[in-house]
This record gives C-alpha cells, structure tokens and sequence, in this order.
C-alpha cells in the first residue's frame, strides 16, 4: 500500500490510538506501521476520500476524512477486529498515514486586529553553560540575542505565562529529551506518539509556536527512519535544536509571552502605502503547493510583499507570476506589479511585512520606479558584508528568513551549478551564486548558466543571503550596471531587470564577447565555514541525533576523542571542544545500583549537554559565515 492513499491524521488522533495500545502491543507497532507503508497490507480509496486497509479477513480499518480533507477525531478511524479501537491494526494504519497541519485558528477581520504578532525566531545563544545549566532558560533575550521586550519600547515587562503553559512545555522538552536519547534509529511510532500528545498539549496550553517545532521534528524522524531522499541529518540535528531551545525557555516560565507564538497571520491597519515593485519569486514546496511572491518596497524603505500561494505545485507556480493581484480591486498582474507599483488606502500589514486584502483595502496601480531610482537604490548602496552581518546579528522577529539585499559584481566564471562573482567594491570578496530554486523547469539554473558564459559581465544583483553557507547569494532577479560597458542589455518592457524565476535571459540580452574585459580565472574565496575543524564536533551531534545516547558514548570512549578535539583546540575553538567532551562524558554516565538497575534514568541531562553543544556550534557557523563575507 502507498502512503499517499491514506489520508493526513491529526497528531492527537495518532497519539490517542498509541496511548490506548498495551505494552505487548507497543512492542509490534514499528513493524506493523512499516508493514502499511510497504504494501504488506492492501488498500483501497473510494471517491468520497474514505480509505480501507484489510489487515485479515476479520479486520479492516476504515479511514473517513473530515471536511478538512484530515482523519480530525477518533470517530472517523474504526476497524472491524474484537480489540477495536484500542487494536494493532487502527494504531498502525493511522502511524503509517502522513500527519496533518495543526488547525490555524480563523483569521479576524484586519480591521479588528490587535495581535502583538510573531515572536522573535530562537537564534542561537552563548550563553549555555552545560548539563543542568541555569543559563540556558534566562529569557528570550539571551536566546534571541535581543531586547525582552520584542516591540522596542519601555514598556514593563509583561506577566509570565500560566502555570499550564509552562507544564505543557515542561512535558514538552520532557518528551523531546527522551527521543533525542532515543536517536532517530530508535524513535519509532511510540517516541513520536509521545512527542505528538506534548504537541496537542502544547497547543491546548496556547503554545502554537513549540506545537509547530514539534510537528516539524516528528516529520523529520519520520524521513530519517523512511530513509528518504530529502532527508539530511543537519535538518533533523536542527529540528531538535528548535525544539529543545523553544521548550527549555517556555517552561522556564520566565519568557515573554510573545514567545508562543501565533496560529495565524496577524494583519494590522497600515494606512496609506506606496509601494512599488521590485521582482518576484516564484514558490514551490515539497507538500504541493506553489505560487508566487512580489516584493515590494514602501516610500520609506519599508519591506513588504504580496504573495498568491496554493496547491498546484509546480504547474501553479510557473503560472503565477502573470496571475493576477487579489487586493483592493487592482486591475494588475503580479508580473505588472513587480514592475509597478500601487497606492493602497486602508491597508493592513502582517507583522513580517505581508500585505492583507481585508474589507476595507483599496488599492490603485501606479508606475513603478528603476533600481536606481530611491527608495529602491538605497539596496545597493551598503556594503554586502555589512548587510549580512546586521542580519546574522538580529533576530528573525517573524520567521520570514534573510531579507533581500542588493550588489553590484562583475561575473568570474562559473563553479558547478553555481556561479563565481566578485562584488564590485574594493577588496570585494568573491560570491558565490546559487539558484534560489533549483528545480530544471523554473528557469533559475538556466539563467545562471547563461550569465556564467559571460566572464566579465558587470551585474546588479537583488537577491536573499544564504546564512547557512559562506559567501552564498541566492539571487532572484538582475539587472544592468549603471554606466557600466560590458552589463546586461534588456528591453524597455523590463523597466530595466530580469526576474530570474520567471524571465529568460537570451543571447541578445548580453553583448557580444568580443567587447569583455580581461579578468582573472574563477577561483572561490576562502571559506572559513570549510576549512575550520567544528564538522568533527558536528559529526558527534548528528550521530547523536542518528544512533542516540549510546552512540555518542560509544564515539566518546577510547582514545579517539582526545584525537578528535585537539584541531577544535588548536583552531581556537575550545569552548566547541569541551562542550563536545562534556556531551560524550554526559552520554556515557549512567549510574546503576546493586542490581544493575539504573539510578537516574532521566535524559533531562543528557539534552542539557547536547542542547549545549548544538547551540554553541550554531553560533560559531554563523561567525564564520559572516566572516566570509567580510
């Protein structure tokens, strides 16, 4: 049987049918669950969306999707066996089905809307102090690296949260302490089942930001234990991360509430707004959905963007970058817009800058302006260094990601699938450009090719910093250099720039090779980030995350450690090497009494060590990553 018959189950019915299972039954789960997903048990779908799966002739589990399209209560999973529903069969059936999204409360009328918004994104911290240490949950400014209060102001400091908010994300690092020690090889559907019940609680509690953390970890063991192809145990190391950072703070029942998060977009009034356009991006997501993002910029040099995203996957997010805008009744298209503008009167603003198209939003088109006209020039005076480094420095208030920046670089030469660029600055370092999207039928890869084949080519660049690798731009449209004599040639319909998403670049949009300027061979800059030693402390995280505690203590035994973490030492990273020892010391300390049995089976210190560790290394990759801007 596919998977992709079954229907998403909501994480509390899931965690409902395990809870119910007896001990004997637990231990049979795994492999019935692995039984559904490789075809050992046949199903069939009817075309209302109800799903039957025959475990035998006398059981079969019937799974009736709610108008939601999701399996939402216990009601619409039933089976047909004597044991039903406390049974093996209706446990496994919903284990092997995908999980489905938490529910997003309704959205209020923008109007009406008076929510203080997102919370500022967990960034790494410094201050851990190891195993049991009290630094680790001293606010969420020493875990965001800013104020506590996330609006800026004077104001007091607001009241803690509830005694059930902070049980609920006390049973929540609980939970995930107890599968990070279990390691992905060993967190199979009754580790997730509990993550996934702390999850339900968490959300009960008004915890949506630690329930979506949770959701997205529980998602990634599945992928690990699946071995699929997307999956990368970095992704999974920093799930855990996420996790632990948001739950270990909430439950400190010191954070600022604005640290639970919200379970919708938060739209308030923004008044009278100029925007004008300046490219758009198209999306593509790994569950089916595709779409389109405009970004815009305000008189002021406000950001902002429109976004039309829904299911269709790739042939929706190819066809909407000509659809047309829904807001206040323009009468433009979003490949319009990122070329225009628009006056907007009664205008309703999310927190991250995205424009809502509430009840009383009037919008009018107007044109837009080049480049290097301001507010849009004022992108590409600062140096890209010093932007990066501003945005590794700040929190990531509403988790919208690296804000776009712009440069001015001449093209080297190409490097893979990547493109070699140096910025056009003196004692400029030399960038490296890659695809926002690297999927063959969006025209990113082909238009980097193209540019590649031309060394010498002076280039303006708007694009989204990767903050995970050294010197990487991911560049989402191009344009000509000012006064520059080997640049790009585009028509007048363009308003001068190329969206690389969506626009193709052609022979005549270049000039002839003939006319190139003389420049050095392609060569990267030097990358920090690869050539420091923290991968050696990386790898005893992420064989953690894989095989558990008793990995990490068994990679920690023997002389091989003191051989491990001397480079750490002697590249100055010495907090990363006693924290990765500390980490291995902790993984192997299990004290049993007289009788073999254990006297402090807690992992509680254990995920101290590793959260730690994990968290310290986040910080130095960042360090380096804006050093190889520099």
């Amino acid at each position: 049987m596919s998977t992709d018959l079954l229907p998403p189950v909501a994480p509390e019915v899931l965690a409902e049918a395990v809870e119910h299972l007896t001990a004997r039954l637990r231990k049979k789960l795994d492999a019935a669950v692995e039984g559904c997903a490789t075809g050992a048990t046949p199903a069939e779908r009817a075309a209302d969306g109800t799903v039957t799966i025959r475990f035998g002739e006398d059981a079969v589990v019937t799974l009736r999707p709610g108008p939601g399209g999701a399996v939402d209560t216990a009601e619409r999973a039933a089976c047909t066996c004597l044991l039903a529903p406390r049974c093996l069969h209706r446990a496994a059936a919903l284990g092997a089905a995908p999980l489905a999204d938490a529910p997003a409360a309704p959205e209020p009328e923008p109007e009406a809307e008076a929510d203080p918004g997102r919370p500022a994104a967990a960034a790494p911290a410094t201050g851990m102090e190891g195993p049991g240490g009290p630094a680790a949950t001293t606010g969420p400014a020493a875990a965001a690296g800013g104020p506590e209060n996330p609006s800026g102001g004077a104001e007091a400091r607001p009241p803690a949260l509830t005694a059930a908010q902070t049980a609920a994300a006390d049973a929540l690092w609980r939970a995930g302490a107890e599968a990070l020690a279990a390691g992905a090889t060993a967190a199979g559907a009754v580790v997730q089942a509990e993550l996934l019940r702390a999850a339900h609680s968490a959300r009960v509690a008004g915890l949506p930001r630690a329930e979506a953390a949770t959701l997205r970890l529980v998602r990634g063991l599945r992928s690990a234990r699946e071995r699929s192809g997307n999956h990368r145990l970095s992704d999974l190391a920093a799930s855990f991360l996420e996790l632990l950072q948001t739950a270990a703070l909430l439950a400190s029942g010191t954070a600022d509430p604005a640290w639970t998060g919200t379970s919708r977009r938060a739209y308030r009034p923004g008044g009278h707004l100029r925007v004008y356009g300046l490219c758009r991006e198209p999306v593509l997501t790994a569950t089916g959905y595709g779409g389109v993002v405009t970004h815009l910029l305000s008189q002021d040099g406000g950001r902002h963007s429109l976004s039309d995203v829904r299911p269709g996957g790739l042939a929706r997010a190819k066809g909407a970058g000509s659809a047309s805008v829904v807001l206040g009744g323009a009468a433009l298209d979003h490949a319009g817009l990122a070329r225009g503008g628009l006056r907007i009167a009664g205008a309703t603003v999310s927190p991250d800058g995205r424009l809502g198209a509430g009840r009383g939003v009037q919008a009018h088109p107007m044109p837009g302006i080049p480049w290097t006209s301001e507010p849009a020039a004022a992108l590409f005076a600062r140096p890209a260094a010093e932007a990066v480094a501003a945005q590794l420095a700040a929190p990531d208030p509403d988790g919208a990601g690296p804000a776009l920046l712009g440069c001015d670089v001449t093209v080297l030469g190409p490097a893979g699938e990547d493109l070699l660029v140096r910025e056009d600055r003196p004692g400029g370092p030399v960038l490296r450009l890659r695809a926002a999207h690297p999927h063959p039928e969006l025209p990113h890869l082909e238009n980097l090719r193209r540019i590649a084949s031309h060394p010498g080519l002076a280039l303006r660049v708007l694009g989204r910093p990767d903050l995970d690798r050294a010197a990487t731009l991911r560049p989402l449209a191009v344009s000509p250099v000012p006064g520059a004599a080997y640049t790009l040639r585009l028509p007048d319909g363009l308003l001068g720039r190329a969206d690389l998403g969506y626009d193709r670049l052609q022979g005549d949009n270049f000039p002839p090779r003939s006319a190139a300027p003389q420049t050095p061979p392609a060569e990267p800059g030097p990358d920090p980030l690869a050539e420091s030693p923290l991968w050696r402390a990386d790898r005893l995280l992420e064989s953690g995350v894989a095989g558990g505690r008793r990995a990490v203590a068994e990679a920690g035994r023997g002389p091989e450690p003191l051989a491990a973490y001397g480079p750490l030492r002697r590249a100055g990273f010495t907090t990363a090497a006693e924290l990765a020892a500390d980490l291995a010391a902790e993984a192997d300390r299990r004290p049993r009494d007289a009788f073999g049995r254990l006297t402090d089976p807690s992992a509680d210190a254990y995920a101290w060590a590793w959260l730690a560790a994990a968290t310290h290394l986040a910080a130095a990759r960042r360090a380096l990553v804006a050093a190889s801007w520099a």
